[in-house]
């Protein structure tokens, strides 16, 4: 007799939900109540348990899969078919053991309508490695995102056909894995492999694999001993760990020229930098751009946190940033100006009734620009926590192409680095881009006297085109008064 293991039904509010950890294996005996897999949905992690004693025979959905309630995922068999896979496997095992080796290519990802081909950014692996199933086998780089291609089976790395750098498109073969291969590594190595898969997630073995670790290297502090990145960064730091060096697959070395003492060396540009320099250029060579300046008294913000930034936290579990007021700003002064809102199509402009903000996220792979939906409809807290997810994702390369895509205004904070005074590129379509700046202490006249002030340069750049002089002032001037005085911004005034 066999039993379905289903997805829990799921709440009203959640559309599907994600197999987060397996804990158990095809083959594996359980128990009554043992707690066989978790399910992870936007709000809360599901335990799903055995019903009854049995037999893993068929798990259908891996870990990272998407799942919807009810969903089978698995295979459990009672008691009396669990004895007689227990018989049989001992007599089969041998004859089965040389011939089930099986070859899966390893493909690269379907790529979004918008995306031509992508560049095979780093193999985590080389030809010959043991890898476990979901384990990051390569990263794909596009112009917008970095997708992980992940091992579909336990096997050997047999082939890698695309080095680094090669460019390929969708669906195309750049590897081969030998699922159920096993190599003549020592035991204690399949064993630590193993550890690992148990104890960490896809993207903590990842960054482990990033950082040269293996589960041997971090103690993990979560549930059980699983890792977290916390965990691993922490490892990274201690100076009683010394991490090997990642293995990768081999590349073309960068060029080196020699000079003597003074040597220059030759790297070709990532994907990312390349569009980020075409898009600038577009901008600046199809665009009539200008920059318009203001400043702004920072006194009354800076204020306003320092009383309230402890009872913020406490109550929203988030710090208060000065971002949150910077959108709140925007969002406002882009109601009061609906051309700044818009952009150019053709020869149409299109007027948008709805608030996306691109926040300008720097990243190890260049600067991004992900999108704040419906800032409008957002509170404080609810911005100051979308930012601070957008800039995680896009250090991790996490960033989807819904999180790229769209956004009618962008905000670039360049005084988090120390710029004093820039003058902002367009983000096309977009028709204008606010640029902040460092907040300094400067002498400024009030009311007849000397005071220094907290002062902050702001930078409009705007498309001449579609708003005039008289709009891009008014719409500085805006931002500049609600931020001198944000009690406006929670008055609606």
């Amino acid at each position: 007799m066999t039993i379905e293991i289903k997805v829990p039904v799921l709440p009203e509010s959640v559309a599907d939900a994600s197999v987060a950890t397996w804990h158990v294996q095809v083959g594996d005996k359980v128990t009554r109540d043992q707690n066989l897999v978790d399910i992870e949905t936007d709000k809360v992690v599901l335990e799903v348990v055995a019903i009854q004693d049995g037999v893993i025979t068929e798990i259908s959905q891996p870990e990272g899969a998407t799942v919807l309630g009810d969903q089978v995922i698995a295979i459990l068999s009672d008691g009396q078919a669990s004895a007689s896979a227990s018989v049989a496997a001992p007599a089969a095992a041998p004859a089965s053991a040389a011939t089930s080796v099986n070859v899966i290519d390893i493909i690269v990802p379907v790529l979004p309508e918008s995306v031509a081909d992508a560049t095979v950014a780093t193999w985590h692996v080389a030809e010959g490695d043991v890898v476990s199933v979901d384990q990051n086998l390569v990263d794909i780089e596009t112009d917008k995102v970095v997708l992980e291609v992940v091992a579909q089976d336990n096997g050997v790395i047999g082939k890698i056909i695309h080095a680094e750098g090669d460019t390929v498109l969708g669906s195309q073969v750049i590897g081969q894995l030998n699922a159920g291969a096993t190599a003549g590594a020592p035991a204690a190595a399949a064993e630590e492999a193993i550890s690992a898969d148990e104890i960490a997630s896809p993207s903590v073995r990842r960054l482990m694999t990033e950082k040269g670790l293996t589960a041997a290297n971090v103690t993990g502090t979560g549930k059980g001993g699983r890792i977290s990145k916390e965990d691993v960064e922490a490892a990274v730091n201690s100076s009683n760990i010394k991490p090997a060096a990642p293995v990768a697959a081999k590349a073309p070395a960068p060029v080196a020229q020699d000079l003597g003492e003074r040597t220059q060396k030759r790297v070709p540009m990532t994907r990312l930098r390349k569009t980020i320099a075409k898009r600038l250029l577009e901008a600046k060579n199809s665009t009539a751009m200008l920059t318009t300046f203001n400043e702004v008294n920072m006194k009354p913000i800076m204020d306003l946190r320092k009383q309230y930034k402890d009872l913020f936290e406490k109550t929203h579990d988030t710090r208060l940033g000065f971002m949150s007021f910077y959108v709140k700003a925007v969002t406002e002064a882009l109601k009061r100006f609906p051309a700044v809102n818009a952009s150019i199509d053709g020869d149409d402009i299109v007027y948008h009734n709805f608030f996306d903000i691109s926040i300008a996220v720097s990243t190890p792979r260049g600067l991004v620009t992900p999108v704040l939906r419906d800032a409008d409809q957002l509170g404080m807290a609810a911005i100051e926590n979308g930012i601070r997810s957008l800039a995680i994702k896009g250090r991790d390369g996490k960033l989807s192409i819904e999180d790229m895509t769209g956004g009618n205004f962008t905000i670039t904070n360049g005084g988090v680095f120390g710029s004093l005074l820039s003058t902002p590129i367009l983000n096309l379509p977009q028709a204008a881009i606010l640029g902040m700046h460092k907040i300094q202490d400067r002498p400024m006249a009030v009311n007849g006297k000397v005071e220094i002030l907290p002062m902050m340069y702001l930078a409009l750049s705007y498309d001449h085109r579609l708003i005039d002089g008289k709009e891009s002032v008014g719409f500085l001037v805006a931002i500049k008064e609600l931020l001198e005085d944000p009690t406006r911004l929670l008055l609606d005034i």
